[in-house]
Formats: structure tokens, C-alpha cells, sequence
């Protein structure tokens, strides 16, 4: 069985799917191009339940691997360099396993007991005071989110790679506790301090990196 929740904005990944009677999970790189993502209301958390007797009899059914199809994105060499060479990076998705029993099934989970990192934007979101370490070590977004996380929108040409995020932001995030859509766009790097409430979106076209001082932004943030 695949945990689901109900999808948000900006959730982009594996879908769940009706097949033969069984639930299947396919991954978003398997998808067509032009797969309308927004017309699926759910989103796979990656967290599977199995009874271990069935994996074991599926293991041994499979000659002790089991046979997950294989998914194929392209990458580069180095991935802080786009120039450089492209590379074949094959991989096979663990959701997919549902597909390998007989009886397979999805369930609707509240969002509570998810938190995706797929990509920068969702680590800085989990970085900033949106969410809370509550009593016993669960990472929980706070009671007055009324469990909707932030969307976080960054630009994928400075920080969709970990070293652009830190070089932006540094090791702590802007406040979020109280924003709906935080967006950058261009270079800037912000400071501690800042606050951002409702929608909040940095714009810089100058090329040259801006910087955010301390202080509480809301609407439309030009740089200059």
C-alpha cells in the first residue's frame, strides 16, 4: 500500500494509477511531456506499508530482486556544470514495487505526515520557521499553517543545485511562518532577518547579484 496526500502547488512527481484491478505508481519521468500533472488531485509520498512475508515470497518468486522497470534521465558529468558531457543515468523507483504483489492498494494520509525535499526550494521551506522539531523529534509544520506548507519558487539557474542555496541564503532561511508564495528570481543573497508575509516575490534582471537586508517584505521586491 502507497501513502498519498491530496496534491499542492508546486508538487511534482510520481502518480498513482487504477491498472488491472491493481494500484501502480509511475514515476513523473515516465510521464509524456505534456502529462497534465494539476488534473491528478494526488501526490505519492514515497512511504510504503508490505507485509514482509509477501516481499520475501516476492523476492524469491523474482530470483531475489524484483523486477522494477527501469527509468532513464539524463544528467551531465558535473552537475554544477550544464556544458559539461551528458550521461545516461539509469534507476529504478522503489514506489514502483507496489506493482510486484497481487493485492495492492493506495491510502489518503493528511499532509501532516509528509515533508518532500525533491527540490531546494522544499529544503529551504523546511529550514524556515514554517515548520516546528515538536516533543518527540517530528518535523511538523506549525499549528497556524493549517497544514499548507509554503510554496517556495526559486530560480532554477542560480539555485537549483545545493551550492547556489547556500550562497543565497546561507545556513538559515527567511521567515516564512506567515507566507503563502515566496519567489526569487535572479541573483540575490538575503540576510538575517527577513521576513516575508503572504506572497513575497524578489525580482532582479540586472544580472549583477542584489542583496536583501533585514526587514519585513510583502508584494512585489525589485531589486534596485
Amino acid at each position: 500500500t502507497a501513502e498519498l496526500v491530496a496534491k499542492r502547488p508546486g508538487d511534482r512527481g510520481g502518480v498513482a494509477a487504477l491498472h488491472d484491478g491493481a494500484v501502480k505508481l509511475c514515476e513523473a519521468i515516465r510521464l509524456p511531456p505534456d502529462f497534465a500533472h494539476d488534473a491528478i488531485p494526488t501526490f505519492n509520498t514515497n512511504t510504503l506499508w508490505l507485509r514482509v512475508s509477501a516481499l520475501r515470497a516476492a523476492l524469491d518468486a523474482h530470483g531475489g530482486a524484483l523486477p522494477l522497470p527501469l527509468i532513464k534521465n539524463t544528467k551531465t558529468v558535473d552537475p554544477r556544470n550544464a556544458s559539461s558531457p551528458k550521461v545516461l543515468q539509469l534507476e529504478s523507483a522503489m514506489g514502483a514495487a507496489i506493482e510486484c504483489f497481487g493485492k495492492s492498494g493506495a491510502v489518503l494520509v493528511p499532509r501532516s505526515r509528509f515533508a518532500p525535499v525533491k527540490t531546494t526550494g522544499d529544503l529551504l521551506a523546511l529550514r524556515s520557521d514554517a515548520y516546528e522539531v515538536t516533543a518527540d523529534e517530528r518535523l511538523e509544520l506549525r499549528p497556524e499553517r493549517a497544514g499548507i506548507p509554503p510554496e517556495v519558487v526559486l530560480d532554477d539557474a542560480q539555485h537549483k543545485l545545493l551550492a547556489g542555496l547556500e550562497g543565497a541564503f546561507g545556513p538559515t532561511a527567511p521567515s516564512l511562518r506567515e507566507c503563502v508564495r515566496f519567489e526569487v528570481r535572479g541573483p540575490w543573497t538575503f540576510a538575517d532577518g527577513v521576513v516575508c508575509r503572504e506572497q513575497a516575490v524578489f525580482v532582479n534582471d540586472s544580472g549583477v547579484t542584489a542583496h536583501c537586508a533585514a526587514g519585513v517584505y510583502q508584494g512585489l521586491v525589485e531589486a534596485g
